[in-house]
């Protein structure tokens, strides 16, 4: 299994994904005008305003619930991984990643918006799949993406977060007594973590949407503040050591002690995984949101991005090297770049992390890291469900099958218990697996779109606008930016959707009757 998997890697996260990833952000922050800087103070403003609604939530809780997403293994246990198969130079690259990436994330936030719909259950609905569909024009393309993230995140994702829960109470508490079941020698301590985690996950996800963002609204901004907190302690307490592993970082992206492709590679690839820019599950989360205006979405998400790597992943990262609780793998079998640490200990999980706060707090590091990592991995948990809970409404918009939310439902929960019990690298393989198929699919429509007819940068330009007329109430007219097929706003805009050969690309906004 583990051989199988790691081919399809092979191919799946070839050179070309890679620079694929770098050359979206890149792209995006040109065409944009480097929207993820000019935007900065508004994306505050935009953060604390706005109110939930029966059929979205807030702003707030938006990012609260894409940002449960962002925020999880790859932040403690990924950022491990990068250095550990890249050296410290791969946290150099997550950098660069996480600001080119704000950038798509702001597009495809945006797009997700433009082109949300209200579903049978009055709820807000969106994502890649929806944009695909209409600003594309290929069903079958968003059914494939559909598809892709329903197995994905319905079952290959969620046994990364749980696994490193999994390792994290291990590692803290013991294995405790060794018992034989169909799939192996599994300990008590991985049976009993399984089994709760799968039990509040049910409690919640059968909950609904409204739920899970009251959660998440919570419980993100908490554990994100505990543990930058604990960083921030540790960093100070090792202050004049700050300036050298800075330069550390910075030389190390250029002179890598792992290789070019090793650094840029593994920084890239958990830096993707870690804050998602691109991979098409933001949007799902930023179609939720009830906004006056689909740019304003797409600004807030582009700050999640800035949470999630420049906060939270480099606290992680400084924490590991100011320690050294690192070994950096060389290319042979076995052998190390860089080892401070005994042979045994794997890069692919939470240990890394766990003995940088232990060895500056004794007594501390393991059992917070294992709470730190429950809350983390447990609300990106969430955020799963909720995307492939979106993506099936999708194809219920057209197949209706009974009891498909109930047996998504099950499977997930399913896979988060096994996902708990199973092997770090085959966990972490099957999730790239998962995040690779996405990002192509997602990163190649975006780009598609956006030359055919840049319905995000003509948001953006009319959002601007709007701004500097000093509007208080923004409005968002697709008819007269000549997008097609945003058939929600039209409808709130002009009173009914107006049919697509009424829109003409640029051309003067058309006369509606009300």
């Amino acid at each position: 299994m583990q051989s199988l998997v790691d081919f399809l890697n092979g191919i799946i996260w070839s050179p070309v994904l890679i620079y694929l990833c770098l050359g979206a952000g890149l792209f995006y922050s040109i065409t944009t005008r480097f929207v993820q800087l000019r935007h900065f103070r508004e994306m505050w403003r935009l953060l604390l305003s706005g109110k939930s609604s029966a059929q979205g939530i807030s702003s707030f809780q938006a990012l609260a619930v894409s940002l449960s997403g962002r925020v999880g293994t790859g932040n403690i246990a990924g950022v491990a991984a990068a250095i550990g198969f890249g050296g410290p130079g791969a946290v150099f690259w997550m950098w660069v990643v996480a600001f080119l990436g704000a950038a798509t994330a702001y597009s495809e936030s945006a797009l997700a918006q433009i082109y949300k719909e209200e579903d049978e259950d009055g709820q807000f609905r969106g994502g890649p799949a929806y944009y695909i569909e209409k600003a594309m024009g290929q069903k079958w393309y968003a059914w494939v993406f559909a598809i892709a993230t329903i197995f994905a995140c319905g079952v290959l994702l969620p046994g990364v977060q749980s696994n490193s829960i999994g390792n994290a109470v291990e590692a803290a508490f013991g294995p405790g007594q060794m018992i034989e079941t169909t799939i192996g020698t599994i300990s008590l301590a991985k049976i009993v973590t399984g089994t709760f985690v799968s039990i509040i996950l049910a409690f919640i996800i059968f909950g609904g949407v409204k739920r899970i963002a009251n959660f998440t609204q919570v419980v993100v901004p908490f554990m994100a503040l505990a543990y930058i907190i604990i960083a921030f302690i540790i960093i100070l307490l090792n202050i004049n050591m700050v300036p050298s592993i800075f330069m550390m970082i910075v030389g190390d992206a250029f002179t890598p002690m792992a290789g070019v492709g090793a650094a840029i590679g593994w920084g890239v690839k958990r830096g993707v995984y870690s804050n998602e820019a691109g991979q098409g599950t933001g949007p799902h989360a930023a179609a939720a949101a009830d906004v006056q205006h689909p740019a304003q979405q797409g600004l807030v998400q582009s700050f999640s991005i800035y949470i999630d790597t420049l906060l939270v992943c480099s606290a992680t990262a400084f924490m590991i090297l100011i320690t050294g609780a690192y070994n950096v793998h060389g290319g042979a079998e076995g052998a190390f770049l860089v080892q401070n640490l005994a042979a045994d200990i794997g890069a692919n999980g939470p240990v890394f992390t766990q003995m940088a706060i232990e060895s500056a707090m004794p007594g501390i590091g393991k059992p917070f890291i294992a709470f730190a990592l429950f809350f983390f991995a447990f609300t990106t948990i969430l955020a799963y469900y909720y995307i492939a809970e979106t993506n099936i409404a999708y194809i219920r918009r057209t197949v209706k099958f009974p009891g498909m939310m109930f047996v998504l439902k099950i499977i997930l929960t399913v896979a988060v218990f096994y996902g708990t019990v199973k092997t770090a690298n085959l966990a972490w393989a099957m999730g790239d697996v998962g995040v690779g198929l996405m990002a192509w699919l997602n990163i190649v429509g975006i780009l598609i779109i956006f030359f055919l007819s840049k319905p995000a940068l003509k948001a953006l330009k009319d959002y601007e606008e709007q701004q500097k007329a000093g509007v208080t109430e923004f409005t968002f007219d697709p008819v007269k930016l000549g997008i097609k097929n945003a058939d929600y706003w039209e409808k709130k805009f002009h009173g009914k959707t107006v049919s697509s050969d009424q829109v003409d690309g640029d051309a003067e906004p058309v006369k509606t009757t009300i």
